[in-house]
Order: C-alpha cells, then structure tokens, then sequence
C-alpha cells in the first residue's frame, strides 16, 4: 500500500523532472530549458491536489510521458513541453487559450489534438473511443507529435495499469492491442510496439503472459551462453576485415512468441527464434548497402543460411521506414538463429521510427527529396481525413483496414511505379490512378490476363484498367477494395444517387412516427437507426423510400426500449419529452453497475438479462470472461482474449458489463477439441474410450480425417468448465501416438 510522505514525493518530482531535462541535453537551449521550466511549474501546480489510483502524486505521470517523450522517442523541447501540460486543459481549469498566451500556438495546437472528447452525450455515439482517435489521427495530419506523445501517454498508463480495477484493464489493454501498439509499428517505434504488445497481453491473458515469462527466465542463463560461443567465429573475421561495429543479442518479445505459438500450434520449446543476434555497422551513407552486404558474406561463411528466410529490407524498405537485412542462419548445434544487419542509421530509424527519420532528413539539408515510405503513409492518411463520414467507427475500420497493412508495388501499362496497400485489388488501383477511372471500371488485366475488379493484386503486378461510360459505382464495390481513397470515391457515389431519395424517405419516416404518437426528433431517430445498424440520415432515408424500412420496424424499435429488466433503464423509451437532461450511455452503465457488483451472473436461471455465448470463442466455465451490451440489450458474452472482444473493447468500451460465472450449480456448455495423431488401428477407440469411459463426458459429434497415416479428429463434447477440460486434453495427450490436442475456439453449429 502506498504510503503519503510529502518531503520523499518532493525529492522524487525533481528527480524526474532532472531526468526529463538529461534526456534532451546538450541539445537544449537557455530560452527551450526555460521554456520547460515553466511548462514543469505549470503542470505541478495544476495536478498539485491530484493523485493517480496508486496513491502516487499525478504529476509523475506528466513527468514520465515527457521522459518517455525526450529519451525513448527522441523528440526535442517543443514535443517535451506538451508532455508535460497534456493532461492540464482536460483534467484542471487552466484552457487552451491561456496554454496558447503562455507557450504559444503550435504548443496549444499539439495539446487539443491530445485532449479527450469528454463533453458529448454518448448516448447518441456509437463509439467515444473512436470519436476520440478519430481526434488525435486528424491532429496527426498537422503534427505527427499528437500522435508520438498520444503513444508514450498510453506506454506510461500501460506501464502503471496494476491500479485499475479489472473492467478497466480489459478495456485499456484491448484498445492498446487494437490501434495503438499498430500505430506504433506503423511509425517505426518497434521497442514501445513490444512493450506495448506485451503489457496487453498480461492483462488479457495473464496466464499466458505469466508461463511464457517464466519460461524466458528459466532458459535466459542458456541462452546466453549459446549467443555468447555463436558470435565468436562472426566477431573474429568483422575484426579481420577491419569493420567497425557493435553486436548485440535480442529476446523476441512475449507476445511475439504466443503469435508463434498459436500460429504454428507449437508449445514455447519449439519456437526456434526465440532470440537474435543484431550487427550494427560504422558506414557512410553511400556505402551502407555493401557494408551490410559485406557483413552478410562473413555471417554466412560460418553458417548456412536458410534462403527462405532471407528479408532484404535495405533495396526496399517496409511502410515504416524500417531498414534492415534479417537471415536465419543454422549455428553448429543444430538450431536455428536469426540474424540481423544494418547500419547505426538504419539502427536509430529501426528504434525511434519517425523521429529518427526526420533528423536523418534534416541532416541532408533538404536533398532528400523523393517521398519515403513514411511521406506516402502521410499521404494515405491525409486521403482517409477527406471522408465527410462522420460516423467514427467506419473510419476506425478503415484506418485500420489502411494504415497497419504493409505494402505492394504495382506498374501501370507504361511502368510507372504504384504503392498499394496489401491485398489491395484491381479496382483499389483503378481509384489510385483517378476517380473517372475506378467509378467506370468494368474489368482489368494484370499481367495481360483478364480478371475481374475484385482480383487481388500482388507485388511486381502490371495492371491495365478497362472502363465504360456506362458504368456507375454500386453498393457491392464497398467489399472488393481495401484503399481509403477507393471507399471513400465509391461512398460519395452511392451517397450522391441516394440523396434522390432524402425528401421522399423523410416524409414517409415522420409519418411512420408520427401514426405511433412518437416525437420525430433527432434524438429518436438516431436510437432507431442503431437499432437498425445504419451509419447515415441519407441511407435511413433511402430504405425508407425504398420499402426496405416499414412502420412495423419502427414499433418493433419502440417496444424494444420498454423492455423491463434492469437494462430497460439504459436506453430510455422513445417519447415526446424534449428534456435536454439526457445521461451519456456510460454514465447511466456506470451508476447501474456501482449499485450491483455483479451484474451478470451466468447461469442464474432466475436472472431476467438476455446474455448469449459469442461462437467466435466460445466461453465456458472457468475461462476469464467479458460481456459486451448489444444494442438489442442482450449481453454477448466473450472471453477476454478473444480476438472480438479486444475490438469491441477498443471500440464501446462504455458498453462493458461486469460478468460472473455462477459456481453454485454444474451446468453443461459445449467444448470442442482437435486431436492430431499418426492412424493406428484402434486409435479412435482410445480417443472414445477416454473421453466416455473414463471422464464420463457426452459427446455430442465426433469427425476423423485420415490422410495416410496421418489422422486429425475434432470431437465435440460437453464439459462443466475448463478444468474439467483441461483434464480431458491432458489425459489425450497420454495416449500413444497421439501428436497434439488442441481447444478448438470457434464453434459453429
């Protein structure tokens, strides 16, 4: 328990406040180090009477973000500045205009991007989350620190999520595995993208998190002794050669490895890279490439490299900017170790990502002229902001779908070089080139074979687009691209032929209310179109005029908000009342969940709340859960490490409802397994013999492949919770010749 001693809180503050201004020496000037002396006074002053959750002063956290900022980022005093004051317009009195009158605009300018949208009813946003990302992604196209500060605030709440209660770390840790460790690779920041990774999945797996760390513990002292006598051979001939250099080991980090894991279905002992030696080379710029090269030569006289495990990132870089030769080499043991070469520039990009990259362009004076992977990510980014769409969420998912996918390179008929993003298709290109183009586009060849718009494209690609004048955008284009700029051009299309429809669509909706003595106000008609998951007034209107949308959906939309139960109060029924005393939604989620610890309690047959399993994941007992409130106010329920949870809690995390399982009586759930095995006869009796005989479990279906002498059976089963089948997968894993067992963790039926 922390403990209050003023006089020891004191010597701490400045302390890291030193700590703040060592990370930007010698840079600093008298004017920028007075600057940050006043920034440090206003922040101590205005957080002076708060504390964080761990009882801990609140100004540690400015302190450590602008730490953070200045010395694991890399940015200058300006960027310090705003670390230091990013929480004080949103958390104290103090307002962006007096921040503008004391540090000026651009100072003022970085901290609205980073201040929260706080003061909006959400009981009529889908999403606040994504309202506010929206906010520092759009400050981003000003000012790329908005989005680096944004990166070490999340880093430092990260770091510091211990204090916060459960419901809390579920919804931070998603959203963190969502957009921001995402972004964070996306800008070149891999070191906080790991750390960020990994802090996640502590709290969204913590078992899993906990295994694999012991484990890396465990092994460490082998490791090390392995990279030590496997550099000795390397070290030896770069000293010969005369290359000056430093070498170091790197760890993969956790979540890296639980990728692998999962990915392969191999336990940790058989993830081979778990670690990697890196060269970092002396060089001059303009002979980087054969230096790394060189070094690749002396690597590979003392081990054999894998070819197919060659990556050659120097000739092109990655999207981020990353430059680096990776090969994985076989050591004189037998095991298989990743090596990785580049120069110090290429080393200090590879850490601070876009900070970096900008000093190394500055100390070109300008000469660097051609667009970097980074200006065109810039770029794209700049396309997706022109959306007139003003429902956050699509433009969450287009900037996810946009910007955290890597990249191909096409050619146009006359050969001229085109960037996509990948698994982008043949009308995505037709949209790069020009609008007319992609909205007549009636086919393509790629590499002078025909294929349709929807043929997926890949690098080294030529692509010829053939159009009609007759030809117009269509609703079903929406799921054939992938670009930003292609969605948005094929949305303003539909969107303009269906405005013909707005005046026709409204009338017959106010009609519709207005025969269930209903208020057509904007309030109501934004619960009706959630209720009908549509995303704009102009498309409501359009099915409407079209028919697709009757009175009947409006009443069934009503009765639904008179539902009883206890989340009858979250959305209140539809009415004549104008009073502009609405609650946002998570405040009413909020009070309701305050008064009853434990809202939810699965399998209480007397509880009077819907709540439905989610078949992406298939929770049972034992497993650690979250429910999510569905517009219909039924409860879906997932496991917290599901890949569907972690979005959802990225995106409504107002919508988090506290879930239980109740352990007072058995129930029985629907489980599958997967069984890999060499084909034997009797196999399958021993698989039976075990689950029915011995454990006493229903099967409810049970499928064998055979291919050979390979066999793969998938059994589904009921079990009271995960020990129960945790049981059954250890005792199969006993039987002879049985390989792997697996939980199968979608189950559809």
């Amino acid at each position: 328990m922390y403990v209050v001693d003023l006089k020891v809180e004191k010597h701490e503050i400045l302390k890291r406040y030193r700590d703040v201004l060592q990370a930007l020496l010698p840079s600093v000037s008298v004017k920028e180090k007075h600057d940050i002396r006043k920034a440090f006074n206003l922040a101590l002053a205005a957080h002076s009477n708060a504390r964080r959750k761990t009882g801990e002063p609140y100004v540690y956290h400015p302190l450590e973000v602008a730490r953070i900022v200045a010395g694991e980022i890399g940015l200058g005093p300006v960027a310090t500045i705003c670390a230091l004051l990013h929480d004080v317009v949103e958390d104290t009195e103090f307002t962006l205009e007096y921040i503008e009158q004391q540090f000026g605009p651009k100072v003022a300018s970085i901290i609205d991007g980073l201040t929260k949208i706080d003061d909006i009813p959400d009981i009529n946003i889908p999403s606040l989350q994504a309202e506010n990302f929206r906010k520092v992604i759009v400050s981003l196209s000003d000012d790329v620190r908005v989005i680096l500060i944004k990166l070490a605030d999340r880093l430092h709440n990260m770091r510091t999520l211990d204090s916060m209660v459960l419901e809390k770390q579920i919804k931070i840790a998603s959203e963190t595995a969502f957009l921001y460790a995402p972004l964070a690779l996306r800008l070149g920041l891999y070191a906080i993208k790991s750390e960020l990774e990994d802090l996640s999945l502590k709290y969204t797996e913590p078992e899993v998190y906990k295994s694999i760390a012991r484990k890396l513990h465990e092994t460490k002292a082998g490791r090390q002794k392995f990279i030590n006598e496997f550099v000795i051979p390397i070290k030896e001939s770069l000293g010969r050669h005369e290359v000056i250099y430093a070498m170091e080991g790197r760890e993969k980090s956790i979540s890296s490895i639980w990728s692998k894991m999962k990915e392969k279905e191999i336990p940790f002992e058989e993830v081979y890279d778990v670690f990697a030696v890196r060269i970092i080379i002396d060089s001059l710029p303009e002979i980087e490439k054969v230096d790394c090269w060189r070094a690749y030569s002396i690597v590979t006289d003392h081990y054999r490299p894998q070819q197919k495990r060659l990556r050659d990132w120097i000739s092109t870089p990655k999207a981020n900017g990353y430059e680096s030769l990776h090969t994985t080499v076989m050591s004189h043991t037998g095991q298989w170790v990743e090596v990785q070469i580049r120069t110090r520039r290429m080393n200090e990009i590879a850490e601070r990502g876009y900070a970096a990259h900008w000093k190394y362009k500055d100390k070109n004076n300008g000469s660097d002229t051609g667009l970097t992977p980074l200006d065109r990510y810039l770029m794209r980014i700049s396309d997706l902001l022109q959306s007139p769409d003003s429902n956050a969420l699509a433009f969450l998912d287009d900037f996810k779908l946009n910007l955290f996918s890597d990249e191909i390179f096409v050619f146009t008929p006359k050969g001229e070089l085109r960037t996509l993003p990948a698994k982008s298709t043949a009308m995505d290109f037709a949209y790069a080139i020009h609008t007319e183009i992609g909205n007549s586009c009636i086919a393509a060849k790629v590499n002078h074979r025909l294929v349709p718009l929807n043929h997926q494209l890949r690098s080294g690609d030529q692509v010829e687009i053939i159009t009609s004048k007759k030809q117009k955008p269509q609703e079903i284009w929406m799921t054939w691209v992938v670009t930003a700029r292609a969605r948005l051009q094929i949305k303003n299309a539909i969107k303009e032929e269906r405005r013909k429809y707005r005046t026709e669509g409204k009338e017959k909706l106010m009609l519709y209310f207005k025969n269930l003595d209903v208020e057509f106000s904007r309030h109501n008609r934004n619960s009706f179109m959630e209720f009908k998951s549509i995303s704009s007034p102009t498309d409501l209107y359009y099915y409407v005029a079209r028919g697709d949308i009757t009175m009947k959906d409006v009443k069934t939309c009503c009765q639904d908000q008179h539902k009883s139960g206890w989340l009858g109060f979250i959305t209140r029924s539809f009415s004549k009342s104008k009073s502009n005393d609405i609650k946002p939604l998570s405040m009413l989620l909020a009070e309701k969940i305050k008064s009853t610890p434990e809202a939810l309690l699965l399998g209480d047959d007397n509880s009077t709340v819907r709540y439905s399993y989610s078949k992406c994941c298939n929770p049972i007992p034992g497993d650690d859960i979250v429910g999510f409130l569905l517009p219909d106010l039924t409860i879906n329920i997932h496991r917290t490490n599901c890949n569907e949870a972690i979005q959802l809690s990225s995106k409504f995390g107002n919508r988090i409802v506290k879930t239980k399982w109740k352990t007072s009586e058995p129930i029985s759930v629907l489980a599958g397994v997967k069984i890999s095995a060499i084909d034997r006869p009797g196999l399958l009796f021993d698989i039976v013999g075990h689950i029915s005989g011995k454990h006493k479990i229903n099967i409810k279906s049970f499928t064998l492949d055979t291919s050979g002498q390979y066999s793969q059976a998938s059994v589904m089963l009921y079990v009271h919770d995960t020990s129960g089948l945790s049981k059954v997968m250890e005792d199969l894993r006993k039987i002879k010749d049985v390989k792997k067992v697996t939980r199968i963790e979608r189950i559809t039926e």
